[in-house]
């Protein structure tokens, strides 16, 4: 079975507050990791996604792997260099900061084992990018029609709907439109 491995050095955070993020995502696919990954609001997720992303990369481009194919075996976070930093403190005393680093370490397994990509020629790249300059004339020309039909479309649409801002004639007068399934629930006086 092949592995990829990646890693991070001297990463400007605790390794204990990584841990926390590594913990979540050790063990599942890589593209279920990252999708996780989005939605974690907190500050080592970031780096920790972009090192997901360099593995999968390395996997494709150097051995020919599927991404899909790929899950997190191990993930694991070590102890970096610590930078000292001093704190006056009272009765002239010293006291000592330690800002942390991290090493994060990640290997990528793939779950079935030999399944490979496509490889890709020089001689395909060429044919592919005269295609795909030849769909680019094509739609070129397309571009030119929809742009004039929705063109037209816009200048029929009502003044509202066109991004005109409505013009109120009667003054004083508060215009509400009751939200559907919404209601006020601390009214203070009723209606």
């Amino acid at each position: 079975m092949a592995t990829v491995t990646a890693q991070l050095k001297n990463l400007r955070q605790s390794p204990r507050k990584v841990r926390m993020i590594v913990d979540l995502v050790r063990g599942k696919g890589v593209l279920k990791a990252l999708q996780q990954l989005e939605f974690v609001i907190r500050r080592p997720s970031q780096p920790i996604s972009k090192l997901i992303r360099s593995a999968i990369a390395n996997a494709e481009n150097n051995f020919n792997m599927v991404a899909s194919n790929l899950y997190i075996k191990e993930f694991y976070v070590d102890e970096g260099v610590k930078l000292k930093r001093f704190q006056p403190k009272a009765m002239g005393a010293v006291g000592e900061i330690q800002k942390k680093t991290s090493h994060i370490h990640l290997v990528l397994a793939e779950k079935v084992p030999g399944l490979k990509g496509e490889k890709s020629t020089r001689s395909d790249k060429k044919t592919k990018e005269t295609h795909d300059h030849e769909d680019h004339n094509h739609n070129h020309d397309h571009d030119h029609k929809t742009t004039e039909q929705s063109k037209m479309k816009i200048d029929n649409l009502p003044d509202r709907q066109a991004g005109k801002p409505e013009i109120k004639t009667e003054l004083g007068k508060k215009i509400v439109e009751p939200k559907k399934g919404l209601r006020k629930i601390f009214q203070r006086k009723s209606i």
